[in-house]
């Protein structure tokens, strides 16, 4: 199999508290300010070798901007705009962004909006950043929940399967697991584009909108580390949604809280399980199965099917519990 995408590399989320926002991610999951740019901020977290790892960006609400994925070489760039283009989703290429040479804007088929790129410009640390090991992008920050990296962002979808074909087809990325209910539609999709047991994810939009977040999930250590996050997020005054705990689907040990301008934030532990076979069976969990909650006996709580952002005023129609 030919890995065209080498890996996620930023998100930008949208909000309409800017500096409570930048607070949350610089003080809270102890990330860098790198750069200033209008009403957008860069921030990098301690490990990247990337110049920033979430893009926060003013607005009138909250939301997902665009999500930026690193191609594996030139020629796997060129080879992804050919097919994105072919299917109409291409929008054009853009040098605007600091920490990347031209990049390839396009959208899904449910218009959450990409950039795919090669050329790079790698985050080099000042002195108060360099780190005692050369290996490391940066040094240990020590504070807060020592956020390492963007682990993957979860997406709403108004449909399902055309997201399936999406990341398959036209990204070339690998379905670890996913969720069929009882019809035999698709509730959820689990993709990867490396070795990590999924990065982009797609689950149903109980509203029928397009284009909407449900997360963005950024990775620590180790356990101990989200167990520390929940007391520094409860001394800060952040809402705990629900966690810690750890997921039935891809065991993710996780803690979810929304950040000051709405967003849904993850935090899971960064020893993800590995799909190193290169024939994975897809694993499929039916309504039954998740309807027995998480891992370890918690029910998903309902807010966890009907918050995503930007809001919307509709009334839920159900969900998965």
């Amino acid at each position: 199999m030919i890995r065209d995408i080498a890996h996620l590399s930023s998100v930008e989320l949208y909000t309409p508290v800017l500096d409570d926002t930048v607070a949350f991610f610089r003080d809270l999951m102890a990330m860098e300010v790198v750069d200033r740019r209008g009403d957008s901020v860069y921030l990098h977290a301690w490990d990247d070798y990337e110049l920033f790892t979430v893009k926060v960006t003013g607005h009138h609400t909250s939301g997902v901007g665009r999500t930026w994925l690193r191609a594996s070489s030139e020629e796997a760039l060129a080879r992804r705009v050919a097919l994105l283009e072919a299917e109409g989703l291409g929008e054009g290429w853009s040098e605007d962004e600091p920490a990347y040479g031209p990049v390839f804007h396009f959208t899904d088929f449910d218009g959450h909006k990409f950039g795919l790129y090669w050329h790079t410009h790698r985050y080099t640390p000042g002195p108060e950043q360099r780190p005692s090991l050369k290996n490391q992008a940066a040094r240990f920050p020590g504070r807060g929940a020592n956020i390492r990296r963007l682990d993957h962002v979860n997406f709403l979808a108004s449909q399902i399967p055309p997201q399936d074909r999406f990341l398959a087809e036209l990204l070339g990325a690998r379905k670890s697991e996913q969720i069929m209910l009882d019809d035999g539609s698709l509730a959820a999709v689990w993709f990867t584009v490396t070795d990590k047991s999924y990065d982009l994810v797609y689950t149903s939009d109980w509203t029928g909108s397009r284009g909407r977040l449900h997360h963005a999930a950024f990775a620590t250590d180790t356990r101990e580390d989200i167990l520390r996050a929940a007391d520094v997020f409860l001394e800060a005054g952040i809402f705990i949604e629900t966690g810690p705990h750890k997921h039935a689907i891809q065991q993710t040990f996780f803690l979810y809280v929304w950040e000051p301008g709405g967003n849904r934030i993850e935090l899971c532990n960064a020893g993800a399980r590995l799909l190193l076979a290169p024939d994975h069976e897809v694993i499929t969990w039916t309504q039954a199965e998740r309807a027995k909650g998480q891992a370890w006996g918690l029910k998903t709580i309902e807010t966890f099917h009907t918050h995503g952002t930007p809001p919307v005023d509709a009334s839920p129609s159900g969900g998965l519990d």
